[in-house]
């Protein structure tokens, strides 16, 4: 378990409340009580208490980071829900937690894919699969683009996808090329990053070729819009499917590697 699934488990836990005869002490969300929840729900568990044990205590970890993540995004406060509520020392110390006005609002509007955050510890690891072959440009970019989504600057989350898809273009050209220098200069010229698509896609079979536009177009869209002046309606669905599309986007690249550059595998 890792903390992208803690924090799912505690947004459901949220929307459904559970009627498991716990008190919460004053506070709208009891770790406590999660973590029994997720046990019995999740891992079978039919123990008298599920919150004793080395199992708990691994848990609770994970689930007060996820608690203290939803807190800096401010869906979660610490605390009782209003004054003259039962607070507790366990409670202070990282059990309790209520909803603010923002996070209520998040929740019931969000869709049910925004309830699967991008932890970034996670997101690197799937990029990094790819960092020898794309480069670290690609590899940076994919990182601050992640960073970006962790921290709700869905804006910048999709200007840094966009730029790291274009660090892939450019690590196809320049492979298929040999010549860095000459790409560069020609993706630096007017028009360049379309000069640059077309070098890789016009000589490709044109169901791969399309597939390579296909995957590249909506990432471009959004960088162009992130980088615009006026006001941008880029939501986190937006800046969610830019990076799961920035990841498709790996992929097709790393097992089309041959035919997109001409060279072979290493």
């Amino acid at each position: 378990m890792q903390v992208d699934d803690a924090i799912k488990f505690l947004i459901n836990f949220v929307r459904n409340p559970r009627q498991d005869g716990y008190t919460n002490y004053g506070y709208e969300i009891y770790i406590t009580n999660v973590i029994i929840a997720y046990r019995r729900e999740v891992e079978g568990d039919v123990s008298h208490n599920p919150w004793e044990g080395d199992r708990a205590r691994e848990l609770s970890t994970i689930f007060y980071e996820a608690g203290w993540e939803l807190c800096r995004r401010g869906i979660f406060r610490p605390g009782i829900m209003h004054k003259d509520g039962q607070a507790t020392d366990e409670g202070a110390s990282g059990n309790g937690y209520s909803v603010t006005t923002v996070g209520r609002e998040w929740i019931e509007q969000a869709e049910e894919s925004a309830f699967i955050p991008t932890e970034p510890s996670r997101f690197a690891q799937l990029a990094a699969r790819f960092r020898p072959r794309l480069g670290e440009g690609y590899f940076q970019r994919s990182q601050e683009a992640v960073k970006c989504h962790f921290a709700c600057a869905y804006l910048g989350c999709c200007a840094m996808a966009g730029a790291a898809a274009e660090s892939i273009m450019l690590r196809v050209a320049i492979s298929k090329s040999g010549d860095e220098e000459a790409t560069l200069r020609e993706y630096r010229s007017a028009r360049g990053r379309s000069k640059i698509e077309n070098q890789i896609a016009g000589g490709l079979r044109k169901p791969l070729g399309s597939q390579f536009r296909n995957l590249v177009d909506l990432i471009k869209y959004w960088r162009d819009e992130a980088s615009h002046g006026g006001l941008s309606d880029i939501s986190e669905f937006e800046a969610y499917e830019a990076l799961a599309r920035l990841l498709r986007l790996a992929h097709f690249v790393d097992d089309h590697w041959e035919e997109l550059t001409g060279r072979p595998r290493l």
